[in-house]
């Protein structure tokens, strides 16, 4: 059995599909399935149900892919730990964040202690950071709302009180607080369902009486205040991401405790760099800030 074997099986397994998987890999289609064919010659037994190019893990892959995802993650973290023995001042932290507002901050702190260290950043619904998670393929995440795991190790770093952003010159902006049920009629600008904040709004406002109305959804929520402040509709903003701006008014929230929790995350079982240790302090010490 050889590493490349288990490599390409995994991304099949991934994607369940020839092509997109050949394609994701940069190899021929041809040589891709070779290579499965050999791994499945070499356990005795199929991995994959067949219906033309499309695959689907059966009983035995379900069964080895956990098996194989256990093998690379622990290879890859050998590799992690050596990189990081070789060379501690260079390297690249891997981060995922659903909450973004602070994420300037804490990486402009960080960067003075390690100038040297790379970011890469990946801005996720809360699914689609938690696959990675679990995958060990993130040194942190930065997540609303806390997620909780066997593998997974959850810090919550700070409590979030999130506002209501209106525009100067709408009917609210005289006032410094609002009730929910006083929002039921208006449009709201937001990001998608599948984000932490959406969907702990959606939860709030419906436990009020109604469902709000979105005339925007979408992936970038630093785009919510140009939008507000083009009276496009108002906004339930976390108070991390409020913005200095003379056009619009923010409210508190009456009669609701409608906060969010932000919690630093990753894998229990992730080699952590001398590296993700610091950006790790930074987190908190950022946090420990703001809090007072």
């Amino acid at each position: 059995m050889e590493l490349l074997q288990l490599k390409y099986f995994l991304e099949v397994a991934r994607l369940e599909h020839v092509t997109e998987a050949a394609g994701s890999l940069h190899v021929t289609q041809s040589s891709l399935s070779k290579t499965i064919q050999r791994l499945e010659e070499d356990l005795g037994v199929p991995l994959f149900d067949r219906i033309g190019r499309k695959l689907r893990l059966n009983e035995f892959g379900s069964r080895f892919l956990r098996r194989a995802e256990r093998a690379l993650f622990e290879l890859e973290q050998g590799k992690q730990e050596i990189n990081d023995l070789s060379s501690p001042e260079h390297g690249t932290l891997e981060l995922a964040v659903t909450t973004a507002s602070t994420l300037p901050n804490i990486l402009r702190e960080f960067r003075k202690k390690r100038p040297l260290i790379q970011f890469h950043v990946q801005m996720l619904k809360t699914q689609e950071m938690v696959t990675l998670l679990h995958r060990g393929e993130v040194d942190f995440c930065l997540s609303s709302p806390p997620i909780q795991g066997d593998d997974i190790e959850c810090q919550i770093v700070f409590i979030d009180t999130i506002l209501v952003a209106v525009p100067m010159g709408h009917r609210l902006a005289d006032r410094s607080s609002v009730s929910l049920s006083e929002l039921r009629d208006e449009w709201f600008v937001g990001v998608k369902r599948g984000y932490g904040t959406r969907d702990l709004v959606d939860s709030v406002c419906k436990s009020a009486g109604f469902v709000p109305k979105y005339v925007y959804e979408g992936d970038e929520p630093a785009r919510l205040s140009s939008l507000v402040e083009s009276e496009i509709g108002i906004a339930f903003i976390p108070s991390t991401a409020r913005y200095s701006r003379e056009n619009i008014k923010y409210l508190q929230v009456e009669n609701h405790e409608l906060v969010r929790e932000i919690a630093l995350l990753w894998h229990r079982n992730r080699y952590i760099s001398r590296a993700a240790l610091e950006f790790r302090e930074v987190v908190v010490e950022y946090f420990g800030e703001i809090s007072k």
